[in-house]
């Protein structure tokens, strides 16, 4: 089993890449809703999509890194993100996670599990 500190610096590792990614593809966002006549309504699916897409890119990331049960390193990914997303909300606007929000979590942590069960097994795993 690999070291606490390496799984810890995999996870930190993907969790700077997870928000890039998604401070990138808010950028992009904005900047089509600035440029073009497009609304927020019709990037819902996109935004979700991406986000989708990040967590997965983290997990895998992350289970790359560990090189073995990339299912606890991506669910421990999904959770760290997860609390620092509740924590900017709670802090910073006084609200806690709607249900909504609750399903999409839970949909970011199997998301990112598969992504670090597929990182660990692409990656070369256990010799």
């Amino acid at each position: 089993m690999n070291e606490p500190k390496q799984i810890g610096k995999g996870i930190l590792y993907s969790l700077v890449v997870i928000f890039a990614l998604m401070f990138a593809g808010s950028l992009l966002v904005s900047l089509l809703l600035t440029l073009t006549s497009l609304t927020e309504n019709s990037f819902s699916w996109f935004i979700t999509a991406i986000s989708f897409i990040t967590l997965f890119i983290g997990g895998f990331i992350s289970g790359g890194k560990a090189k073995e049960k990339g299912w606890l390193i991506g669910a421990l990914t999904a959770l760290c993100f997860s609390l620092t997303v509740l924590l900017f909300q709670y802090l910073g606007f006084g609200e806690s996670f709607n249900l909504k929000q609750l399903l999409y979590h839970a949909g970011f942590m199997g998301v990112s599990m598969l992504g670090g069960v597929f990182g660990v097994n692409l990656q070369g795993g256990r010799a």
